[in-house]
């Protein structure tokens, strides 16, 4: 370990430390973590047995592990853009996989539900992947959808940020993200007004919304953290959901 690094991580630790500190004098709404709440209690609260499901995005990490596709007797595909993260995923779990870009594939109408957790923002062509979804649904299939906002401070940094400063930034504070964030994200048509939009638009109807007010982004940095929960409270006080960093939604395709 460098001297550098021995200095910078208990630094980094202590701010983080007075982060969560600061986050226990707000409402639980603002302190519920989206992608936590997917996992457990959004996607579970629509799964049912003996199905096919679709996983798009989750390549090496689907969401349903094998134990519980087993248990359940689902059938699951997995559905991503890069062959090797397919192949990287444990073994037995998917029956099928298919490599193929989400904004342009053409589905086969099999699906009786689609999980799609954090990848819509990685995508250039959300009104495209919301056809290919579509298309994947067997009439009355749900997706389950969890993405970050294009709303939230991080995404606007994101996107004004070149790709090696956010990467250098991002590894630099937070190295254990290497193996699971860095892709290149765009946030196109990434806010629950566009969501709803882009459900209207092809034809599916709106069963559940959730939405998340909290990441760990500036955590790293408490005078920063301190300055952005202010800037979220406010936010959610005047826009409402518009202010969530985060939101998932249920998407229904009629019979």
């Amino acid at each position: 370990m460098s001297v550098t690094t021995a200095i910078v991580r208990p630094l980094v630790g202590s701010q983080k430390y007075l982060s969560k500190l600061f986050d226990k004098l707000l409402p639980e709404k603002f302190t519920l973590d989206g992608n936590r709440d997917f996992e457990r209690s959004f996607v579970p609260s629509h799964i049912r047995d003996n199905v096919t499901v679709y996983d798009v995005g989750g390549g090496k990490s689907p969401l349903i592990g094998i134990d519980e596709k087993r248990r359940r007797n689902l059938t699951l595909i997995g559905l991503d853009v890069d062959p090797d993260e397919l192949s990287r995923a444990p073994e037995d779990t998917y029956d099928e996989t298919i490599c193929a870009d989400i904004s342009s594939y053409q589905g086969r109408q099999d699906a009786d539900l689609l999980i799609c957790r954090a990848v819509l923002e990685h995508v250039a062509d959300v009104e495209g992947a919301f056809r290919s979804i579509h298309s994947i649904l067997k009439p009355g299939g749900l997706a389950l959808v969890f993405t970050p906002s294009g709303n939230a401070m991080y995404a606007r940094l994101n996107r004004m940020l070149p790709e090696k400063t956010k990467k250098a930034l991002l590894f630099g504070v937070s190295p254990e993200t290497r193996a699971k964030q860095g892709f290149r994200a765009y946030y196109d048509k990434c806010t629950p007004r566009d969501f709803r939009k882009l459900a209207r638009d092809n034809g599916f109807v709106i069963e559940e919304e959730r939405f998340y007010f909290i990441s760990s982004y500036f955590s790293c940095f408490f005078p920063a953290y301190l300055l952005w929960r202010c800037w979220i409270l406010l936010g959610c006080l005047m826009v409402r959901h518009q202010a969530a960093e985060t939101f998932s939604v249920a998407l229904r395709k009629p019979e």
